[in-house]
């Protein structure tokens, strides 16, 4: 049997090639035409262009690709259609292919065919079907446009820059070349406009995520999150929908100036919940909870009067801070530093970064305190200072240092003695500087040693002769001295007899008319005249008198004076003998 496909093939071939001619044809004597045989077989549906309809790749050929759609010729499409940037060709005979109706037929009797096209108005179908229905669809971004990014979901669609993430996203251009979903909020097929929606797909994955999350999180768990955020006093970690904080001071057992030290934006990391209120939705995390503390051993690492190794990791106003181990830290007092020389400052001692040895003087592990001492690495220089000076014995130093009360002199290496401003010099001096200055070699006398609070007394003019002794010597009451006027006082002029020697004028043993003015009589620097009157070695103190060395002119007065042979009568005895006399 001839079975349908055969008959509309024989009606359909043309009159006048050998069997072709139709039955019809023969009887009636008249030809059908072709619309009738169409109708007679079942009719082939008529295709209008804009159409869009499944062929069967019949042939490929080096320029086109030759589709059966069921049509009384077969449709060309160009091969570069289904070419790729290589050129190679990806299309098979019998595949079957969606194709859109350009032309019905053109001017070789062939339909004009469009891969391209139909599945651009497949495209628009699916948008319109994602649209409607609320789903969502994937693409690729293209470029950074004007406003936002244009993305390729088949067609060219726009993603406003509002509508990208669910924060406000500084770099666009970050997201160039990578696929996305989004949501169509808006779309106009007529103007080929699409409008998609990145953030509504993230907010709706985020509530999902939060919500598992919020269900499954419970203080005490272990989670894992992201690095969101880093701020100066923590670290914001996404766990999933909602963020927790980890605060700076639960990052490290030991010390992290800056959370930017640990961590960097996007660090997948795992941590610990240590409180969780549901209700806020406040999570507090932790990262060094995840080890041991330290602190529960050092007991045993750090025993009182150990000796440590450490670095420097702070210096202070009162000391440094050293570093033991992660965690683990101890303070070097800057009373502890030197044994004997004075620390202005830790960091004349130590730098930071420095590693040290150091010795434990305490430890109060509740308030994870450990005191270290940087001098008892060494011995006490001091406790053996007895054995290597003896009091009385003259030693040589240099001056280091000069103060309102006296002079430092280092006698050795951490070894200072004080020279007190009194025992400079046997003469009387009002400041240090007056007789020495700094990095000048002396020559001392240890006065006393007191080891246990580190004091050295030092004595200079315990090595010079002593001015008094001398003076009081080679004098007596009555004898006529010539020295120079060092000062003023309301009740006399001091006059300098000898280097370091002073005697004392009363105003009342001044001539009359000096009395009241005697600063105008009497200048200082001025060299003038005197008789002694009194000499007080206990205590060395000398009366003059020009009163006295006036009245041994006119004869008398003097025996009143020297009465006294051994020196030991007062000014004020004096005085009253002059006035009874007067």
């Amino acid at each position: 049997m001839v079975n349908d496909s055969e008959q509309l093939a024989g009606a359909l071939s043309v009159p006048g090639e050998g069997a072709g001619r139709s039955a019809a044809s023969q009887e009636g004597g008249t030809e059908d035409s072709y619309e009738a045989l169409l109708d007679r077989y079942g009719g082939i549906r008529k295709f209008v262009e804009g159409e869009v309809l499944t062929g069967t790749v019949l042939k490929i050929t080096g320029t086109d690709v030759v589709v059966d759609i069921g049509y009384k010729s077969e449709g060309l499409i160009p091969i570069n259609q289904f070419q790729d940037a290589s050129g190679k060709a990806h299309v098979s005979v019998g595949d079957r292919i969606d194709v859109f109706i350009e032309n019905t037929e053109d001017y070789h009797g062939h339909i004009v065919l469009s891969k391209e096209k139909a599945e651009k108005v497949k495209v628009w179908e699916d948008v319109e079907k994602a649209y409607n229905d609320g789903t969502v669809v994937t693409g690729r971004v293209i470029e950074r446009i004007k406003g936002g990014l244009s993305v390729d979901i088949g067609v060219r669609a726009f993603l406003p820059g509002s509508q990208v993430d669910v924060r406000p996203l500084k770099n666009l251009d970050s997201l160039r070349g990578e696929e996305i979903q989004c949501l169509v909020i808006k779309l106009n097929r007529k103007r080929g406009n699409i409008v998609l929606s990145r953030k509504l797909v993230l907010e709706e994955r985020l509530t999902q995520q939060k919500a598992a999350t919020l269900a499954s999180l419970e203080e005490g768990t272990v989670v894992q999150g992201v690095v969101k955020n880093i701020t100066d006093y923590g670290v914001f970690v996404d766990l999933g929908g909602i963020d927790g904080l980890l605060h700076v001071t639960d990052i490290s057992w030991g010390r992290v100036n800056h959370p930017s030290e640990m961590f960097n934006v996007g660090d997948e990391m795992t941590v610990k919940v240590l409180k969780f209120d549901r209700a806020k939705e406040r999570v507090s995390l932790g990262y060094k909870q995840l080890t041991p503390d330290p602190w529960t051993l050092v007991h045993e690492r750090y025993p009182i009067e150990a000796k440590v190794r450490g670095k420097v990791v702070n210096i202070t106003d009162y000391g440094a801070f050293v570093e033991l181990e992660i965690g683990v830290e101890g303070l070097i007092h800057v009373s502890e530093m030197s044994w004997s020389k004075r620390v202005k400052h830790p960091s004349k001692v130590l730098q930071v970064g420095q590693e040290v040895e150091a010795v434990v003087l305490d430890l109060d592990g509740e308030n994870r305190r450990i005191s270290l001492g940087l001098k008892q690495v060494e011995p006490d220089p001091w406790s053996t200072l007895a054995e290597r000076y003896a009091v009385d014995s003259t030693i040589t130093g240099r001056v280091r240092n000069l103060t309102d009360f006296g002079a430092f002199i280092e006698v050795e290496e951490g070894i200072d003695g004080l020279v007190h401003v009194s025992d400079i010099s046997h003469r009387r001096i009002k400041h240090p500087s007056e007789a020495l200055k700094k990095g000048d070699e002396v020559e001392a006398v240890i006065l006393n040693i007191d080891v246990e609070n580190h004091r050295l007394s030092l004595g200079m003019r315990q090595l010079e002769p002593d001015a008094w002794e001398q003076f009081f010597d080679t004098h007596r009451p009555g004898d006529v001295v010539r020295g120079r006027v060092v000062r003023h006082a309301p009740f006399g002029v001091f006059v300098e007899l000898e280097a370091g020697v002073e005697g004392l004028c009363h105003v009342s043993e001044l001539e009359d008319d000096a009395r009241d003015d005697p600063e105008t009589r009497y200048k200082v620097g001025d060299e003038v005249e005197f008789r002694i009157i009194r000499l007080n070695p206990a205590e060395k103190k000398i009366g003059l008198s020009w009163k006295a060395l006036e009245a041994d002119d006119g004869g008398g007065r003097i025996d009143t004076f020297a009465g006294a042979d051994d020196g030991s009568a007062t000014l004020a005895d004096l005085f009253q003998t002059r006035d009874a006399n007067d």
